[in-house]
């Protein structure tokens, strides 16, 4: 069985968010890692970068697919997790925890009013 955790916003897309204030963590879910495999790439911006809700920010390579990762919301990257992109193959081990991918200043909060809650998530990836 799958974990969710319950303070995570999640997005259709299978990114989560962790809000911290005005920072947001960033990071793909344990379905999404499931689904792909074992990861061998993962591609994220520069700190300093701006994002947009909805624009690709990165990738993530698996010996099945590459999938582009997309932000929940809009914002300034102020960290990048450099030991997620030096042993991507880490990041299944504890997405939630030590597999996150970036921290973002966010420039708006309400950008999250359309994140699904995890009960919205979880009957999305695993139906009723």
């Amino acid at each position: 069985m799958l974990e969710y955790p319950e303070d995570l916003k999640y997005l259709d897309s299978h990114e989560y968010v962790r809000l911290d204030g005005e920072i947001a963590t960033i990071g793909i879910s344990a379905y999404a890692l499931d689904q792909l495999g074992d990861i061998v790439f993962l591609e994220l911006p520069e700190i300093g970068d701006s994002l947009q809700k909805g624009e690709n920010f990165g990738s993530i390579e698996s010996v099945k697919a590459v999938e582009n990762l997309y932000p929940p919301v809009s914002g300034t990257v102020v960290e990048c997790n450099q030991a997620m992109v030096d042993s991507p193959e880490l990041i299944a081990e504890d997405p939630y925890g030590e597999g996150w991918l970036i921290k973002v200043r966010v420039d708006n909060l309400n950008e999250l009013d359309d994140a699904l809650s995890v009960e919205e998530y979880r009957v999305q990836v695993e139906g009723d």
